[in-house]
């Protein structure tokens, strides 16, 4: 027998659960629980909502770890009795949000969407209100009782991306997001176009496991014309460092003066793991390629391929919580574990 899908929305904090007092013009937090009285035409959807939210809601800029241990938590607590979940949250962290959940889920196999908006759920031309049915009509699909969508997304403006291949682009349209290095997962138009052959095929190999040991002893660096000794060394010999993503030139490349190189090989001899990616939208890292990034290769640098920023300094954080040894790190980073890395 069909049921309806049960989907649980989880309001974090961000623009969409905003509402304006239009007689003051502030902004002020948006009641979750009347939900269906304010928006009706999620009526339409055939699916059964439940809400809950974090006692404070958070601006996204003040997103961390903590706060993702606790999404992750919530997500656990409720996973039995739902089909689908939808979270919504601000859009300047969203990316390393969605990044962070898709590695600390192991094993999920139920649609977890993250969604927010650029203007408040009550303006008059908010996009808030098609980022939030949407997204909670794609965490409700499903075929013979099971989710279609068995990963981490983030849906905004028509496009439902992975997650942890995002990318915030845009402060002021509402196409706020890319994900250059891989296609959408379902584009909505007049129809609803799931692109199945996109879609993260890896079958869970158990019952879901929440991983909540995030180290955030991690750094980036973004190199830059300019970028001295000093700044380097003061960085790189911060105490307790553990992990730094390093942002390089194009296909992965960086200064070749005595002082960086000696610099970043001193660095990983006293075991910092250090991930270079590209500063480039699109595209991948490939050391070697020119001689500018050959000893980046030779002292043993991990490669990020064509991971995202995002991706990379969450997916550190995921690593070093689970103290993967030295010997296998750079195997396992290199390696796609949610679909972050082609």
């Amino acid at each position: 027998m069909q049921t309806k899908p049960n989907i649980l929305l989880i309001y974090t904090g961000g623009t969409i659960g905003m509402m304006k007092d239009f007689a003051t013009g502030a902004l002020k937090a948006f009641n979750f629980a009347k939900l269906l009285n304010k928006i009706p035409e999620l009526k339409q959807l055939d699916c059964d909502i439940e809400t809950i939210s974090f006692d404070q809601p958070i601006d996204s800029s003040n997103m961390n770890p903590n706060k993702w241990v606790k999404i992750a938590e919530m997500i656990e607590s409720n996973y039995e009795s739902f089909d689908g979940f939808v979270i919504l949250h601000g859009s300047d962290t969203m990316s390393y949000s969605a990044s962070a959940l898709s590695f600390m889920l192991e094993n999920l196999d139920k649609p977890v969407v993250f969604t927010g908006s650029q203007l408040p759920i009550g303006d008059l031309r908010t996009d808030a209100k098609e980022n939030l049915i949407t997204a909670i009509q794609i965490a409700s699909i499903q075929k013979d009782n099971k989710p279609v969508i068995r990963e981490v997304c983030l849906y905004f403006e028509y496009k439902l991306y992975r997650g942890n291949r995002t990318t915030k682009i845009n402060a002021e349209h509402f196409n706020a997001f890319t994900s250059s290095n891989y296609p959408p997962l379902a584009e909505s138009g007049v129809h609803l176009k799931i692109n199945h052959e996109y879609l993260f095929g890896k079958k869970p190999s158990g019952s879901l496991i929440v991983h909540k040991e995030m180290d955030d002893n991690v750094a980036i660096i973004k190199l830059f014309p300019g970028i001295n000794d000093a700044v380097l060394k003061a960085i790189l010999g911060i105490p307790n460092l553990k992990g730094v993503v390093l942002e390089t030139y194009g296909a992965g490349n960086a200064p070749t003066e005595d002082w960086f190189v000696t610099a970043i090989g001193d660095a990983v001899k006293n075991g910092l793991h250090i991930v270079n990616v590209t500063q480039c939208a699109g595209g991948s890292v490939n050391m070697g390629q020119y001689e500018t990034s050959t000893k980046l290769r030779e002292f043993g640098i991990i490669s990020g391929k064509d991971i995202t920023t995002e991706a990379a300094i969450t997916k550190l954080m995921y690593l070093l919580g689970h103290n993967v040894s030295a010997h296998e790190f750079k195997t396992v980073f290199e390696t796609p574990l949610r679909g972050e890395i082609s």
